[in-house]
């Protein structure tokens, strides 16, 4: 029988999933479509204004090696660097293609709420379907020229009154002729299951030499064919290794072309969507952890295609938030230090502010920063004193945690303590007139000398703390000047941890140092005081 179904693999079970079985029961009958799902309504029959809901559609032959697969990691940064939402995938294969190694992918390329189908294909190159949106029903139909793989379709639960129904194909490279026999045999199967008034996108590698084929006009009885198309960044369509042919296509139907939108990546924006190059993207930082030579490694197969719509959504009141954030730094594998100083990156597009948070448990988090302008891009952080390899970090958008991004992946906070590689130091560097020139680093109960040479002098060191505790500061004057010492930690350079502003010689102190890392002592003259000193800092927990 030529329609074949299966369930899709669910990110979570409820309404969909009986919808889904009384769909897949019909479509077995060749009724199509079940009167379960949603009916097509009109959008004037909405009698207010509606929201709009943003959804990135892209088509993916996008693995690399020599096994067509997605092990090699290059796909995969790729996916977590664009944010689809929905992905029409080709080669869908993974680890040993078991259950459990097909989940731990779209956990890894896209997150845990991710819906997917794939295909039954023993062996081959089977096609499939990933969605942030539940899976309503979902299933082949057969591609009677294609020996390895079929045309695997998803009905898909979209914000709005329309179902989304996509197709993800993978045509073969025979013929021309071949390529218009599938496109044939789809449209046939199109027409007979997928409700008018749905939308529909036919998505996926289509092999194709040019634009000139004779399968777009076949395929033009369902979908939208006409220009303008993606191009990257050097504007070129081609989307094989050598960016000569068009190989990958997303195609719509014409309700939903009607609402294509720019593709807005940081601050890039796309009139017609986008081919994913990241040999020609720039700054490739918007589209991190994707490295700038991930699509030209060996085997990469092409290059994804990527195309922005703005639907209505279902909320007559309430418009779907429509920004976008994502976490660049850390985004999963690095190895921070408790108590050591890190920056957290990340890139925004249509956020004023940003709130950033850390979870060690994958369950509860913590906020770090509650509102900060999102246009900086980073934040210096210090890390907690808690050991775990299961740290994430979350950045969203101060005013709607819906626009959010968490890091794709665990990093790992040990327990080891932070190193400074630098030798201590016995006599300071000029100019060390500020933390960023600061001398260092100064080493336990090393004495290090230095001379305030004029009125407006003011000297900076650095030490590392490696173990929290009791630091012991002492400022020696060779004479009767008046000199005084401040210390501040990295993470916090506006409030003193400690000082000692007295008259007395040597100026002494001691402060608990709460976290390990490096810690800053400012020697300053009291109204313009000069002259020399030797400086020792000292403590169980100061690196030697």
């Amino acid at each position: 029988m030529p329609l074949r179904s299966s369930p899709p693999t669910p990110a979570r079970a409820g309404r969909w999933l009986l919808c889904s079985l009384l769909s897949l029961s019909l479509a077995a009958c060749g009724q199509g479509s079940s009167s379960q799902a949603k009916e097509p309504q009109g959008l004037s029959s909405q009698g207010a204004v509606l929201g709009e809901a943003r959804i990135r559609l892209m088509a993916a032959n996008i693995t690399s090696g020599n096994n067509q697969s997605y092990d090699p990691g290059h796909g995969i940064r790729i996916f977590q660097g664009t944010k689809p939402d929905v992905v029409m995938i080709q080669e869908f294969k993974y680890g040993a293609n078991s259950d459990a190694d097909i989940r731990a992918f779209v956990d890894t390329a896209f997150g845990s709420n991710f819906h997917y189908y794939r295909e039954p294909q023993s062996g081959g190159i089977p096609n499939g379907v990933i969605s942030r949106y539940p899976i309503l029903a979902a299933g082949e139909w057969e591609d009677s020229s294609a020996p390895d793989r079929d045309f695997a379709w998803a009905r898909i639960d979209i914000p709005g009154p329309k179902d989304l129904w996509v197709v993800s194909v993978h045509l073969l490279t025979a013929s021309s002729g071949t390529r218009n026999t599938e496109a044939n045999q789809l449209v046939n199967y199109i027409q007979q299951h997928v409700p008018a008034g749905d939308f529909l996108a036919i998505a996926g590698d289509y092999n194709t030499d040019s634009r000139n084929e004779s399968c777009f006009p076949t395929f033009s009885a369902v979908v939208s064919t006409s220009g303008p198309h993606p191009v990257a960044q050097d504007n070129k369509e081609g989307t094989n290794a050598s960016r000569a042919k068009p190989y990958d296509h997303v195609l719509v139907s014409n309700n939903l072309r009607a609402y294509q939108t720019p593709t807005v990546i940081g601050a890039s924006s796309f009139s017609a969507g986008l081919v994913v190059d990241t040999r020609v993207y720039s700054p490739i930082e918007e589209i991190a952890p994707a490295q700038s030579g991930d699509s030209g490694v060996t085997g990469m197969q092409h290059m994804a295609v990527i195309k922005d719509f703005l639907v209505p959504s279902d909320d007559p009141t309430t418009p779907v938030p429509t920004g976008r954030v994502t976490v660049v730094v850390p985004n999963g594998g690095e190895s921070w230090s408790a108590g050591s100083t890190r920056s957290i990156a990340w890139t925004a597009s249509e956020s004023t502010h940003v709130k950033l948070e850390y979870t060690t448990d994958g369950s509860t988090w913590n906020v770090i920063a509650d509102s900060i302008p999102a246009a900086e891009g980073g934040y210096t952080w210090q890390v907690p004193a808690s050991a775990t390899t299961k740290a994430r970090v979350r950045v969203s958008d101060a005013s709607e945690a819906a626009v959010a991004d968490t890091s794709d992946a665990d990093f790992a906070i040990t327990s080891t303590p932070p190193q400074d590689t630098r030798a201590p130091i016995t006599q300071e560097t000029e100019a060390n007139n500020s933390v960023a020139t600061a001398s260092g680093r100064v080493g336990a109960d090393k004495n290090v000398s230095g001379t305030l040479s004029s009125g407006t002098d003011v000297d900076w060191f650095a030490f590392n703390v490696t173990t929290a505790g009791s630091v012991k500061v002492k400022l020696s004057m060779s004479g009767a000047q008046d000199l005084d010492w401040y210390v501040y930690s990295a993470s916090d350079l506006f409030f003193s941890a400690a000082s000692s502003a007295t008259m007395s010689n040597p100026e002494v102190g001691t402060f608990s140092a709460s976290a390990p890392g490096i810690y800053y002592v400012k020697v300053v003259g009291y109204a313009g005081a000069t002259g020399a000193y030797t400086l020792n800092v000292s403590g169980a927990g100061v690196q030697p």
